[in-house]
């Protein structure tokens, strides 16, 4: 008797459900489906007849490419440093947010403001920040609190053109990581801290016992999703790389796979470069489902 019912509900539902599904399977799995079967050719864009198969050679060519693996170190390094960052911030923020302190809803907005500010304009921003010539950090470094005597070519050299994407990754991310982490702040019963408390609890001790403990889920989620969204991390390196720069040194996996792609003509290349990330990130959300499935104990 069940399965008629099932049908009849699915019967239904198909109407509303199909118009969806076919613009999904069409715009969504159908380029990446083709997308893959362009990673294993030599692809020639204006004649797509005369394309090579080249079976693995585009991942084996990224995998030893030195430019890709700095590429991936890149973006795993910004991922290492902006997602403990955003969390460590966002969870000091949460915490203030939390408080009956005047002007709390200002404050809220104020600190989500980033998050929905565009990440063109503000990657543009922090160019001019760190600008090497006259930008104004190294006008507060040098004539205000004259710790240089000369500018810092920030934008120019390898490693410190990366203080301005990484701390921009952190700053933009901050108030959507404390809303989430408010979230969860909320959702722990008072019970539990006035219970703690007059067993001779302080507050560190509830915070370390019972509000780290019940945001472990809180934490595990916003972990995966920063990474993630680290692992895809676009806008700010493309801008204030200028696409790489200098020397190839500075890309994320994701401007490499643009510039072979659309600058280079490489599409066989470029596809490779994206299914090897599409796999890291497929790794990490299977990692994902199997945290937020453990029990939180207190």
């Amino acid at each position: 008797m069940h399965a008629p019912r099932a049908l009849t509900r699915l019967a239904t539902a198909a109407p509303f459900l199909l118009p969806g599904l076919i613009l999904f399977a069409l715009f969504v799995i159908g380029p990446m489906l083709y997308s893959f079967h362009i990673s294993f050719y030599d692809w020639k864009i204006v004649r797509p007849e005369r394309s090579e198969w080249t079976e693995w050679a585009n991942y084996t060519r990224a995998l030893n490419d030195p430019i890709f693996r700095r590429a991936a170190f890149n973006t795993a390094l910004y991922t290492l440093v902006t997602v403990p960052g955003q969390i460590v911030l966002g969870l000091a923020v949460a915490l203030l947010l939390d408080q009956p302190i005047r002007g709390r809803a200002f404050f809220r907005t104020m600190y989500y403001l980033p998050v929905i500010s565009s990440w063109v304009i503000v990657s543009l921003l922090f160019e001019f920040l760190f600008n090497g010539q006259a930008g104004l950090i190294n006008y507060f470094l040098r004539d205000v609190l004259h710790i240089t005597r000369e500018n810092i070519r920030w934008l120019a050299d390898p490693a410190l053109v990366f203080v301005p994407i990484f701390l921009l990754g952190i700053w933009k991310g901050v108030g959507w990581t404390a809303v989430i982490i408010l979230a969860g702040l909320q959702t722990i019963p008072d019970h539990l801290h006035e219970a703690a408390a007059v067993d001779g609890a302080g507050a560190l001790a509830r915070f370390r016992h019972i509000t780290l403990p019940l945001l472990r889920p809180t934490f595990v989620f916003l972990v995966v999703v920063l990474t993630i969204g680290g692992l895809n991390a676009y806008i700010s390196f493309l801008l204030i790389t200028n696409g790489g720069d200098p020397l190839d040194l500075a890309h994320s996996v994701l401007t490499l796979m643009y510039e072979a792609t659309f600058t280079r003509l490489d599409f066989g290349y470029g596809s490779a470069i994206s299914y090897l990330l599409t796999l890291v990130v497929f790794v990490v959300s299977i990692f994902q489902i199997r945290l937020l499935r453990q029990k939180v104990e207190v």
